[in-house]
Parts: C-alpha cells; structure tokens; sequence
C-alpha cells in the first residue's frame, strides 16, 4: 500500500526515524514496491543486442516516473542508487555514459543493481541471470555461470536467517565463506552489506562479503529496529577485483567535505547533484548537459567533494554473481522487502553440511504483501 499523499514530511512520527514506526515503515515498503518493479523491467529489458546505457536510462527513468506519480507532494524522492548493469567478469558499478554503444550479448551473466527512496527511505535490490533469446521455460543455466549463482542464493538465503537479535554480523560472514567452498567460488573482497537509515545508504554498521585484514570493520549484534541492504557477490575466480580503464560514472556527495570551486562546469555538477540527488549516489549518465558533468567532475574528485564508485573487474573468463535485499529485523521475524526469483539454474554441487542444511531450513517470517517472490532456500540445485 503506498503512502498517504496527504500526509505531510514534517509529521513528528516521520521524524522519529524509527522504521517500525506505520509512515515511515509503509516509506520503506513503498519505495521496495517500486524497486522491484523496476528491477523486473529492466531484466526484462536485457535482451542480446540490447545497449546497455539505453536499459540503465530507461530503469532511472521508470524510477522517477514511479515514484512521482505516487509521492506528488514528497519532494525527495527518486533514485537511491544508480540502474548499473554489470556482465561476466564485471563486479559492478558499471552505468555508461550515453555515448556507450556497448550491447549485450547473448551468454552474458548480466547484474542488475538498483536502488529507490521515498522521502530518504531506501530500498535496493540487485539480481543476476543469464542474457539469452531462448524461451524454453526448462532452460537452465549451467557451469560456473550456475555455481556462482547457486552460491550468492544460497549465501543470501543464509543471510536472512542469521540477521536477527543476538547473532552477529561476523556470523554472517563465516556463513558466506563457507557457502562460497561448498561452490567452489569465492566471496568478492570489498564488498559490504550496511544498515540503511532515512538518506544513510551506507550506515557504520556493516556486514563483510568476505574478511579481509586490511578492511577493519566493528563487530555487533543485531537489534530489533534495524535495516539492512544485503550484498552478496560470488566469484569463479580470486575474489580480488582490480580497476582497469573503464571510466568511472557513479559517485556520491562526499558531505563532510567543501571547498570553493573554480570551474563553471564543476559548479553546475555540484548543484545538479545537491538538487537531484541529494544524499544518494548518482550516475553521471544523469545528468542533463553530459559536456558540463564530465568537464566538471574532474575537480570535484580532486578535492574530494564526491565519492568514486569505480567499476571493478575480475580477470576475464571469471563469473560474478550479485543478489541485494532489504530486510528489516522486526518483532515477529526478519522480513524481505525487496528481491527476485532465482533463474533456473543446474550446478554441479550441492550443500550437504548438516549445520548449513539445518541454517536453510529455518523458516522466516516474511510480509508475502511486501516481497517479491523468492527462491525456495531447500531448492536442489542439481
């Protein structure tokens, strides 16, 4: 159910930034409506041939328009994070520039990642499958493209389970490890599942996709109340992605930073993005006057006024896998707000340890008028 449109912004209990409260919870709900909505559109979208920058400006677009039509007297809304579409080896953050002409193909293991907010409430969404012309509904994805995908569900599925009072973030980390080495992947390094608050993407406490020694992040306990972005991304190969030479196109107001601007063309891009985008990260892809953003761009990250999301790679021939969702730890269970089914997939292996079978196996409490449809976590994937 969306938002009452006649409901003010200023509302004392809208302030209280407590998602359980009934307006700012039916935010979060609403803005997971629309997010998997989109998500839908845009796989729909990823056809062989398909160009890539067209399928990402057609998914910010769709957010927009969603959000508008439902939301007309909230002034903040729209995209929470850019429509980035990611193939094979590619990691992430990959949103190209109008200018791109790079198509789909046909075999390519294509990620979705997106994200929407509803007056700074967030929710994201991420999901992978195979681009492919065959309609045969018993077609199966196979191999390692399979493996990762098996593995990035099943982590996911682990995820929502132990993302509940008393258990630790590091639980769900030692989770993920040992998914990934029943599937014979690997959890990609420098990725982090963050709690969400109202326009907080990325809130202190994190979840690690993998440890890593020279990433220091704070062990807690989960607590009733919180929010979650979940981020899990499986690798056939290291799980040590590297940049190369593709341009970054994603960034993210650096707030705690200022200074004065020399360039007609970087204080454009500034005010574009403080009147479009507020907190949220944003794709230059974007912006109306493309000459301007990347003439300006270029001082805002030397002086450290935005945040680079750079487009991150395995080694070719690699696969990566990508699931996002939302959950929200509530009273009765944790539930999933946003998500998408798992594509028909054949892997050579399956999960037999008894601690990881008996994990799966737990029931969550989940709102069915909330959530897309999900996988079932017993499903064999053999």
């Amino acid at each position: 159910m969306a938002a009452r449109d006649d409901m003010d912004t200023d509302d004392v209990e809208l302030k209280n930034d407590i998602f359980a409260t009934p307006l700012a919870y039916n935010r979060y709900t609403s803005a997971a409506s629309i997010a998997n909505k989109v998500l839908v559109e845009v796989v729909k979208n990823c056809k062989p041939g398909a160009i890539i920058s067209e399928i990402a400006a057609a998914g910010n677009k769709s957010i927009t328009d969603q959000t508008s039509k439902l939301f007309p007297k909230i002034q903040d809304k729209g995209i929470a994070f850019p429509t980035c579409i990611s193939v094979n080896h590619t990691v992430g953050h990959f949103s190209p520039l109008p200018i791109d002409t790079l198509a789909l193909a046909e075999g390519d293991l294509a990620k979705v990642d997106l994200g929407v907010h509803v007056d700074g409430y967030i929710a994201q969404v991420a999901h992978t499958f195979l681009v492919t012309a065959n309609a045969d509904p018993a077609f199966a994805i196979t191999g390692r493209q399979a493996d990762v995908i098996c593995a990035a569900h099943y982590a996911g599925e682990a995820a929502h389970r132990l993302i509940k009072p008393g258990k630790k973030n590091t639980d769900v980390t030692e989770a993920i490890a040992k998914i990934a080495a029943v599937f014979n992947v690997n959890p990609v390094e420098g990725v982090l599942s963050h709690q969400l608050k109202q326009f907080v993407i990325d809130g202190n406490n994190v979840i690690m996709n993998k440890t890593n020694l020279e990433q220091k992040t704070e062990e807690f306990t989960f607590e009733e109340g919180q929010l979650f972005a979940v981020d899990i991304v499986m690798s056939s190969g290291e799980g040590k992605p590297k940049e190369l030479t593709t341009k970054t196109t994603v960034f993210k107001r650096a707030l705690d930073q200022n200074y004065k601007l020399k360039l007609a063309a970087s204080k454009y891009l500034l005010n574009e993005v403080a009147k479009s985008f507020n907190t949220f990260p944003f794709t230059l892809a974007a912006i109306a006057e493309q000459s301007k953003a990347k003439m300006g761009i270029t001082e805002l990250v030397g002086h450290n006024l935005v945040i680079p999301y750079p487009v991150l790679y395995e080694k070719a021939g690699d696969y990566v896998a990508q699931i996002k969702f939302v959950v929200s730890v509530m009273k009765n269970g944790t539930n999933r707000l946003t998500g998408h089914p798992l594509p028909l997939v054949t892997s050579q292996y399956k999960i037999e340890d008894p601690e990881l079978l008996a994990l799966l196996a737990e029931n969550t409490k989940r709102d069915k008028k909330t959530e897309a449809p999900a996988a079932a976590a017993a499903m064999d994937t053999n």
